[in-house]
């Protein structure tokens, strides 16, 4: 790299980081130091390419579009399920496995390809199949796309601890939802809003172009300056996989920070049911737009927020967000049961749904920015996969218990939920600082 662009990349990663001295370095090693300017933005960058690959293939919008445009309808109930899970449950064989590798970027590029190559199998599906043999092979994708998403990770939580100094990482994760969350919201407005009903050409046209993003930011991940780190359970995969599981009984901080976050998950499991409520007073085509628009403008808004707060103490962070992610459910919900859903006009959700999406990431950001900093070499890889894993089988247990309490009210899923983030929140309270010095 020549002199001056090191120069530009010094003095850019000196604005984000506030100081003069841009080499801030804490909880690294001595001779990653010289590199935390360009791995931050090596890192930031293939962070944004992702997440807006996510936009293009949302297991909500776009695949279960797909689902019933290709005659597959009943195996829509699928698609999130295995997209959340499916890259969570695997992830302490995965992590044990990563676990003996000194350098462990090639899993996240490897994870990034894989999830490419998953999309683009989904876009061969729509093109050249129909009815439940494309639905099928778009759910055997996804299942190769989350299994993708679990070695990426493992890996880049590890990467960034090694890579990114203790007082920076929130405010990456931060800058990279912002990014975006801004591009989200142009690419709604450019592909989806006033289209009407858009053919399968189109949409395979964005699968594709989801791949291709996947691709180019696996190549930039390839180049992040890792050092090689500890290594580590030389044995066989699964039985190391179950031993870290002693985790969860020898490790009390731990333990708490897994209960906090299972309680927690009520701020991603209530948005559907916003939107289900709001079904009922407006047409679902107008609203859908409305709401991806909302997702995408409180992710824009709050996420360098949350993220530099982050870096100040992530367990307040955490506490906030829960905080508004309770807050806002127990408001819908009690208001909702008194006075009848549709008494807030067709706008009141999308604006709930807005507050709850900002909750949401500032939980998200927080309690991620915390397991990070909260463990160091090999204990990182197993917290991430230990939690990830106890988390999606979670997921899957509450999420039939949601499913079995909508049978008998929405309104009564998003209260349950609300006291479950109340709890969360409480929780938190009780959770060890490690952020501030």
């Amino acid at each position: 790299m020549s002199a001056t662009r090191r120069d530009t990349i010094e003095q850019l990663y000196g604005l984000i980081a506030n100081e003069e001295d841009a080499r801030v370095c804490k909880d690294i090693p001595e001779e990653a130091c010289q590199e935390v300017p360009r791995n931050f933005f090596l890192i930031l960058f293939s962070n944004v390419l992702t997440k807006l690959g996510d936009l293009l293939i949302s297991p909500k919008t776009v695949l279960a579009w797909l689902m019933s445009a290709v005659g597959a309808p009943a195996l829509v109930a699928w698609l999130v399920p295995i997209r959340e899970s499916g890259s969570m449950v695997p992830q302490m064989v995965i992590a044990a496995w990563v676990r003996r590798k000194a350098v462990r970027k090639w899993f996240w590029t490897l994870g990034s390809f894989g999830q490419a190559i998953s999309v683009a199998a989904m876009a061969a599906s729509v093109w050249f199949l129909d009815g439940y043999a494309a639905g099928s092979g778009i759910v055997i994708a996804l299942i190769v796309f989350s299994l993708s998403r679990g070695f990426c990770s493992v890996a880049m939580k590890d990467v960034q601890g090694k890579c990114i100094p203790k007082t920076r990482r929130g405010r990456l994760s931060g800058l990279a939802s912002t990014i975006g969350g801004t591009a989200t919201v142009v690419l709604t407005g450019l592909l989806f809003w006033d289209r009407g009903d858009p053919s399968l050409a189109f949409y395979t046209t964005l699968l594709l172009l989801a791949a291709g993003l996947w691709l180019i930011a696996g190549f930039l991940f390839a180049n992040v300056e890792e050092y090689p780190g500890e290594t580590g359970g030389g044995g066989n995969a699964i039985n190391e996989a179950f031993r870290s599981l002693s985790l969860l009984r020898d490790d009390p901080p731990f333990r708490h920070f897994v209960i906090t976050r299972a309680l927690l998950l009520c701020s991603a499991l209530a948005s559907p049911y916003f939107v289900v409520l709001a079904q009922q007073e407006a047409d679902i085509g107008w609203m859908l737009g409305v709401f991806l628009l909302a997702s995408s403008l409180a992710s824009s808004l709050s996420a360098s927020f949350w993220g530099w707060a982050a870096d100040t103490s992530s367990r307040r962070v955490i506490i906030r967000g829960a905080a508004m992610a309770s807050g806002i459910c127990l408001v819908v919900g009690l208001l909702a049961l008194t006075l009848g859903p549709g008494f807030g006009g067709a706008w009141f959700y999308p604006i709930a749904f807005f507050v709850l999406s900002i909750a949401h990431a500032g939980v998200r950001l927080g309690r991620k920015t915390y397991l990070v900093d909260m463990a160091g070499g090999n204990k990182r890889t197993d917290y991430t996969a230990v939690s990830n894993t106890v988390i999606g089988l979670l997921l899957l247990v509450t999420g039939a218990l949601t499913a079995a309490i909508s049978l008998i009210s929405d309104i009564a899923v998003i209260l349950v939920l609300g006291l479950m983030g109340f709890a969360g929140m409480l929780s938190a309270l009780r959770l060890e600082e490690v952020t501030e010095d």
